[in-house]
């Protein structure tokens, strides 16, 4: 058996080299579909990382409370994605930033409360920038590091705010803004920090700190008219109070909404859910487009592999006269259609890394590369020529010998 696999790999190897440009070609097919699917799994990879990175950053005694539907998840991302404010039906409140701080074993509490506006000084104006709207505790539990200056204190939180490093450039032409003034909604504030420049602009907040400003939760409340708020970040007193804190948040919340359950209060692995539901339906997306780029690809091998069967008729014949049975055919070119599509395979993994680290160059993701990934990629491949070899090979094997020795190429 072993000796008959070894002549059926010599045969496919010695067709393929006959055919080079043809049989490179095909496998440049294969190629693709499979280097667009080792970037999708790269980047998401890359951006999962990032996130469950950024959460072990923050520590094992977070918690996290967000609004939460009834609607199914892709339903709900969408809309998130699609929608000028994502957190409009939120009914979470400030509150219930007081309530969840009275609980015992929380040592801090900090709201995240997106909004938008126009932000001016005497020589710049910003338009549509980024408010986070939170309380001084934000620092305490988020790994936010101040490049110069500090954070919100309970004695200036009034009139001072803290912005990013890529707004104190648009607003103030330097990253050394601290003591100089803007106005939001006709009030003067008096910046006294700036965050450091963060390379990694996803986070589980869905804020993008090096373009946002600061500010204390309830003033901007007052300026706004009213204020929703995106996402209640907890720390608990330590890891072992986790579950009994996140029960008596949702006691809390539960009782001083009036019975309404419409939020999750969620911890660990869990805090990183919606990002990863949104990932998922994106990666699925692609890899939609690259199944069919996949799909065409095989179709390339289908089709030279038809034609060498047609080009091979005599020969296919001699072999039978001399003996060689349907299963000796049949498996003589499915070698041959395996070898094409993991040749193909192949290539299209090391196109795929090639083209993720170009793409990290002008992005913060790293490519990510783990075995999952190479083993589904090449189980892909064969699978690909198996499906699309075997109608192929079942027609040379179905040959007439005698039909095919009258065939001459």
């Amino acid at each position: 058996m072993a000796s008959l696999f070894r002549t059926h790999f010599r045969l496919a190897c010695t067709s393929i080299k006959e055919n080079r440009t043809r049989s490179f070609l095909t496998c440049l097919g294969i190629a693709i579909g499979i280097a667009s699917i080792i970037l999708i799994l790269s980047l998401t990879g890359s951006i999962s990382n990032l996130i469950d990175k950024e959460v072990s950053d923050v520590g094992s005694d977070l918690i996290v409370v967000r609004p939460s539907t009834t609607k199914d998840s892709v339903t709900t991302i969408i809309e998130e994605l699609t929608s000028s404010n994502s957190f409009e039906k939120s009914n979470l409140a400030l509150s219930d930033v007081d309530s969840i701080a009275e609980i015992e074993d929380v040592k801090a509490v900090a709201p995240i409360a997106v909004a938008h506006g126009t932000i001016s000084n005497e020589d710049n104006v910003v338009a549509s920038a980024v408010i986070l709207g939170t309380t001084p505790d934000f620092v305490t539990i988020e790994p936010i590091a101040l490049r110069y200056g500090s954070f919100l204190t309970d004695k200036n939180k009034d009139n001072t705010v803290v912005i990013g490093h890529m707004l104190s450039l648009l607003l103030f032409n330097t990253s050394s803004p601290v003591g100089r003034t803007l106005k939001f909604h006709d009030k003067t504030f008096m910046v006294i920090g700036v965050i450091e420049e963060m390379t990694d602009t996803i986070n589980f907040d869905n804020v993008d700190f090096n373009n946002a400003l600061i500010m204390d939760a309830k003033l901007l409340e007052d300026l706004m008219g009213s204020l929703q708020v995106q996402q209640i970040n907890v720390k608990a007193a330590n890891t072992d109070s986790l579950s009994t804190v996140s029960e008596t948040i949702t006691t809390t919340l539960t009782s001083s909404k009036m019975g309404d359950t419409n939020f999750t209060v969620v911890y660990g692995d869990d805090i990183t859910h919606p990002a990863s539901a949104m990932l998922n339906i994106i990666s699925g997306m692609l890899a939609i487009v690259a199944g069919i780029s996949l799909v065409v690809g095989g179709i390339g091998v289908m089709n030279i592999m038809l034609v060498s069967v047609a080009e091979r008729t005599h020969e296919i014949g001699i072999r039978k006269a001399v003996g060689a049975s349907f299963g000796n055919i049949l498996s003589q070119f499915m070698f041959e259609a395996l070898i094409l599509s993991i040749m193909g395979g192949f290539l299209g993994i090391i196109l795929g890394y090639i083209l993720a680290f170009l793409v990290s160059i002008i992005t913060p993701f790293t490519p990510y590369i783990s075995w999952q990934i190479l083993v589904t990629t090449l189980c892909t491949t064969i699978v690909v020529g198996i499906i699309f070899g075997i109608y192929p090979a079942l027609k040379a094997a179905n040959k007439n010998p005698i039909e095919s020795l009258k065939h001459y190429r």
